[in-house]
């Protein structure tokens, strides 16, 4: 008995984690009404859990990894104006691994902030690459802080990354309730919130691309298309997709009012699919407000 209290005193005492939510018995288990396998909702506002799939699942995060990516750098930048020039190292890594790239070339000298963009908007391995020399000297010491933030974060029993732009191994892993608290972090980060939640970037000209590039969020801007008529928009995303995790999502999504609400999905058919299950998840949103509708089927790709 007196070992049994002396657990108890210990897990009162132990902090809790800066960002969690908690199921409660409304939280709603989802089925096949989405096509994502692991599927995590959550309510900022209480933060508790509206719907789950599988979300304690361990899963391969894929490119949603450049979401802790962003964050990480955006803490150690001195300033957004300094300046890195691509090696060989970098493209020869993103063309070895199959990686999607901004197209930055050997020799390419960029501010650090358009590595920001070039990670989320166009998921570039070059741009996440860059960033994590750029901070930390190597991509190697870059991943350190990488789990160091997700220890300070209290996900590191679940998550643990091995690289910065979402490569298959099979120690690179969370779970999309881990992604959701990276998530936050991130979107409460004024910078990250920015880039984020930018639709398009314009880079600025070099020799290598003489008229500069735009760098889109795909996400975004194809979620517009059918969240007309949604209580909750997505306002910040990022995707990602490796073979063994399928197509997932992470997304913030906002109501008119300012409420938040966090969306990640793994293990989706598509990329599209993983757009109808981010619209069908926010549907929830103004369900449980009875503000909305049920939510409706996937839409045919």
């Amino acid at each position: 008995p007196a070992a049994a209290a002396q657990v108890q005193a210990n897990a009162a005492a132990k902090p809790a984690p800066p960002y969690s939510a908690a199921e409660t018995a409304q939280t709603r288990q989802l089925g096949d009404e989405i096509s994502s396998s692991y599927a995590v909702l959550i309510d900022l506002q209480s933060n508790t859990i509206l719907a789950e799939k599988g979300f304690q699942t361990v899963i391969s995060p894929a490119s949603m990894t450049k979401i802790l990516t962003l964050l990480v750098a955006a803490e150690h930048l001195n300033s957004l104006d300094d300046t890195f020039t691509i090696t060989r190292e970098i493209t020869d890594y993103c063309y070895v691994n199959d990686c999607s790239v901004v197209g930055l070339d050997v020799g390419e000298t960029v501010s650090v902030r358009e590595l920001l963009y070039g990670t989320i908007l166009s998921s570039g391995a070059d741009a996440a690459l860059g960033l994590a020399e750029a901070v930390a000297g190597s991509h190697e010491a870059f991943v350190e802080l990488m789990n160091a933030k997700l220890q300070e974060l209290g996900l590191a029993e679940t998550a643990h990354f091995t690289n910065c732009v979402g490569l298959y191994d099979k120690a690179h892993v969370c779970t999309v309730y881990d992604m959701a608290m990276i998530l936050k972090a991130a979107m409460d980060n004024q910078l990250c919130r920015q880039v984020l939640s930018a639709h398009t970037y314009e880079t600025a000209p070099t020799p290598q691309h003489p008229e500069g590039q735009v760098l889109s969020n795909w996400f975004l801007r194809k979620i517009e298309d059918h969240d007309a008529e949604q209580t909750v928009r997505a306002v910040g995303a990022k995707t990602g997709y490796v073979v063994q995790s399928g197509s997932c999502a992470a997304s913030w999504g906002e109501d008119a009012d300012g409420n938040a609400y966090l969306c990640v999905t793994g293990d989706a058919g598509s990329s599209w699919q993983a757009i109808f299950d981010h619209t069908a998840l926010y549907q929830l949103c103004g369900q449980a407000e009875g503000t909305g509708s049920a939510p409706a089927g996937s839409p045919a790709s």
